[in-house]
């Protein structure tokens, strides 16, 4: 099988073979002035000019309130969500677990995420609710804190780490559980204004 490079380096948008038929790798100071890309184009703020991935500089900012609303859901059987219900499984209480697994993940965000702040969180709240018509369960995080950024990474780190934990406890029941649709589902606060995507 022939394996083909995509010539962002010199800006052609055609394939070319490689010379001895391997991949080969670009900077990403290369791929960042390619692909249509204008100085008039939106950047990414985790850039720096030569494409280098760097943390920003929010020393400027004022400290204001953000709030940060994420959800997600874990799809599962419907005989596994009654155990859930029921307090049947043996690991113990799912939702319980899952719930406090969410908190500590959004206070440990910056650990996880390379480019995040570290943020000094207000409040944060992990609810898990059982969903038959999923079947599974829906999962709200909502961070809350007083800084110079956001806290939407806290909040979908809650709901992703609340999710597997989820999975965890129950995958002795059943391993093909699937966690989907983590989203932000709002946020308050910050230069760029509320955001309300439901």
């Amino acid at each position: 099988m022939l394996i083909c490079e995509i010539c962002v380096i010199c800006g052609s948008s055609s394939p070319r073979l490689n010379s001895d038929r391997n991949l080969q790798f670009v900077t990403p100071s290369a791929l960042r002035y390619n692909f249509g890309m204008t100085s008039s184009s939106p950047s990414l703020s985790h850039l720096d000019a030569q494409g280098r991935a760097r943390m920003v500089h929010v020393g400027h900012k004022p400290d204001t309130e953000r709030v940060a609303v994420a959800k997600g859901e874990v799809h599962m059987r419907p005989e596994t969500l009654a155990l859930i219900q029921q307090g049947a499984l043996k690991k113990g209480d799912v939702l319980a677990v899952a719930e406090i697994a969410g908190v500590m993940a959004a206070k440990r965000t910056s650990d996880l995420i390379p480019l995040c702040h570290p943020l000094p969180i207000t409040q944060a709240t992990v609810e898990i609710a059982l969903r038959p018509d999923l079947p599974g369960v829906e999962i709200t995080a909502t961070v809350r804190t007083v800084a110079k950024t956001g806290v939407e990474m806290e909040a979908l780190t809650a709901v992703s780490v609340a999710a597997l934990t989820v999975y965890d406890m129950a995958k002795a029941a059943e391993k093909t559980m699937r966690i989907t649709n983590i989203r932000l589902v709002r946020k308050h606060g910050g230069q760029s204004g509320d955001v309300i995507n439901e």
